[in-house]
């Protein structure tokens, strides 16, 4: 099949490649075509403003963390039936090494829609698309878009230094004096289902990029042949088990290929708000709890005892649940926010969580399973990130950890049937963790059985 693809990456963090993904996005979608969104990394707020813009969900492709077999798969599938896929990439174009968006754009045979902040500078911005082009022969950039541009003049400039020194097509110049600011917090930007943008600013951004950028040329520039077998990577179990899964303001950080993997196994998932819900969804295998804001809802989710009554309960009757960063949060005895206040969560685990102005932990997380657990046995490896600002204050060195990090330290701890921790999982790369997942909740299939 043959459509346009390609990867939108920038020079550095902070060029503008969102804000102009964004509108690419959002224009090609007002012009008719149906548009595949991915996003380079293990970001969870990106994707979903992807689907704001798009209507479609955006897939995460992280090499690193979820494999290169898995992408190739992922992409291949996912863009069946579409008119053209854009995908995000993730800081500069070749930080990060095996993980960056330069890898992913050549493992996919993508080419490279270069963003360049032009801000600061004029004929100097030809000396680094230069050096981008000489940087890796391997990589094709089809098309660069320069962004806040100033005047006409500062545009000129730009124009004649490119045109005698590069090679790669112009496409664009954003201007300086649009800005389209996206609400942040400690995590990020605010998620796609807060509807950061409102249409007008969405149809203001899509009549900037009709106006200063080739949409027709970026999409001839970027057409690309894509010729892929899909293999079927889990095979799909008669048996069903169901997952229920905490899915509201407080818990939104999941990747959904994690749930096309899981029902691909044999699990169905069926969702539930720690934060609005009294009780649990009936005839479960289990429980889920993702990461998210529970510290921003803090009040809310401690004030809902019914509801933590409820999955205390649960485990204590031995009932499988797995909970990573916030769910982990939530778990816990308690959690000290910022400001020192303490709310009380659901307890499970005997320990107390404080958040912190500073970043706790960031990066990519390799994890050795040392001892039996829902997500498999020792030798087994799991792949996912960690970022978070919160850190255990103290607690009861008599709970158990399962997990060994790379850097020696012990995580995954254990209660009952009860696993949780800091890290985020992608199964791309550890389909024996849904295995094994799958035959936990199979073994208490219906709550009734606990």
């Amino acid at each position: 099949m043959n459509i346009p693809a390609f990867v939108v990456g920038g020079t550095t963090s902070g060029s503008g490649k969102t804000t102009i993904t964004l509108g690419i996005m959002a224009a090609l979608k007002r012009r008719g075509f149906n548009v595949q969104p991915f996003k380079c990394g293990p970001d969870f707020i990106d994707p979903t403003l992807h689907m704001m813009v798009t209507g479609n969900v955006s897939r995460n492709l992280d090499l690193r963390m979820a494999g290169i077999p898995f992408c190739q798969n992922s992409f291949s599938q996912n863009i069946k039936g579409m008119d053209v896929a854009v995908i995000e990439g993730v800081m500069g174009l070749f930080d990060g090494g095996t993980a960056s968006s330069a890898a992913l754009a050549e493992t996919l045979s993508l080419p490279v829609v270069l963003v360049i902040d032009a801000r600061s500078a004029a004929e100097s911005v030809a000396a680094v698309l230069k050096g981008f082009e000489v940087y890796d022969q391997n990589l094709k950039i089809s098309g660069v878009i320069f962004n806040r541009v100033g005047s006409s003049r500062h545009k000129e400039l730009i124009s004649d230094a490119v045109r005698t020194h590069c090679n790669t097509t112009v496409l664009g110049f954003f201007p300086r004096d649009i800005e389209f600011s996206i609400p942040e917090r400690h995590l990020g930007l605010f998620m796609g289902e807060e509807t950061p943008l409102g249409e007008e600013q969405i149809n203001n951004l899509i009549r900037t990029v009709e106006k200063n950028i080739n949409v027709d040329r970026l999409l001839r520039l970027n057409m690309t042949s894509i010729d892929r077998e899909v293999k079927a990577s889990i095979e799909n179990q008669d048996e069903r088990v169901t997952l229920a899964v905490a899915r509201d303001q407080a818990f939104c950080f999941y990747y959904q290929d994690n749930f096309d993997l899981f029902s691909r196994a044999g699990i169905d998932i069926i969702y539930f708000s720690p934060m609005n819900d009294s009780k649990l969804p009936e005839k479960i295998s289990g429980i889920y709890i993702g990461g998210g804001y529970p510290e921003i809802y803090a009040e809310i989710l401690s004030k809902n005892k019914k509801m933590m009554n409820e999955i205390r309960a649960w485990a204590d009757r031995g009932g499988p649940l797995f909970c990573e960063c916030g769910g982990f949060m939530y778990m816990c005895h308690e959690l000290v926010n910022n400001q020192g206040d303490k709310y009380q969560m659901t307890g499970v685990f005997p320990a107390t969580i404080l958040m912190n102005d500073r970043l706790s932990r960031l990066g990519y997380r390799e994890v050795k399973i040392v001892d039996d657990c829902l997500l498999g046995k020792p030798g087994d490896t799991l792949f996912g990130h960690e970022f978070h600002y919160s850190a255990i204050q103290e607690i009861d060195p008599a709970v158990p950890t399962v997990f060994e990090l790379q850097d020696g330290r012990r995580e995954g701890y254990v209660k009952g049937n009860v696993l949780g921790g800091y890290v985020h999982f992608h199964f791309g790369r550890s389909e024996k963790g849904i295995d094994s997942l799958y035959n936990s909740l199979k073994l208490g299939k219906g709550n009734a059985t606990w």
